[in-house]
């Protein structure tokens, strides 16, 4: 696993564009105030785009590469969808580590975590209003929470960049593949329940 994912707290900021079908985001080391990673949507099909500018929008596919000075070191997949998101997570040699699957609740945005085996290893919530995420394991423990953070009133008003901080508890282990998940998480945050 790349260094990088052993970092507990990130920032996460997405380029904006007036004309832009493709997401692209940068990672920053909040303590270093560096950036860390990249996260990019090459190779975007024309018809893609196209969907990406109609209301359709939600249920185009998508294929993000995070990588670390060049290196891809996770990919977070999805297809066409129509009704329930099922997000697939790769590391960085190619490897599938799990899934996120979007859970039916009522004014509360919801991913199951699941293994490669189907297996449930927890679960991403997010509050009423959309802003605050956390991602918990199965007995309930916090493993990271997500907040958007407002780069300023005038500047939300007039862009649609959603930017997030991530903090990992101390909890996770450096090295876990439960990190490449939730880097996974966080980019299904924007990228299945941003996009409507």
């Amino acid at each position: 696993m790349h260094q990088a994912l052993n970092k507990n707290k990130l920032f996460v900021k997405e380029h904006t564009g007036v004309f832009k079908a493709a997401n692209s985001y940068d990672i920053f080391d909040l303590e270093a105030n560096e950036m860390l990673m990249e996260c990019r949507e090459p190779g975007l099909g024309f018809i893609t785009k196209l969907f990406r500018f109609t209301k359709y929008k939600a249920m185009t596919p998508f294929d993000i590469i995070i990588s670390a000075n060049g290196a891809p070191i996770v990919n977070v997949k999805r297809g066409v969808t129509f009704i329930r998101s099922v997000v697939s997570v790769f590391d960085e040699t190619g490897e599938q580590v799990g899934t996120l699957r979007k859970i039916f609740k009522l004014f509360k945005p919801s991913f199951e975590i699941l293994s490669i085996t189907g297996e449930k290893l927890g679960v991403l919530e997010g509050n009423f209003v959309g802003w605050d995420f956390t991602i918990k394991n199965n007995d309930g423990e916090v493993l990271a929470t997500i907040s958007k953070k407002w780069a300023g009133v005038g500047k939300e008003l007039f862009t649609t960049a959603d930017n997030y901080a991530i903090i990992i508890a101390d909890s996770v282990k450096e090295n876990d593949p439960v990190r490449v998940l939730i880097f996974g998480a966080v980019m299904s945050i924007d990228m299945v329940l941003k996009e409507h």
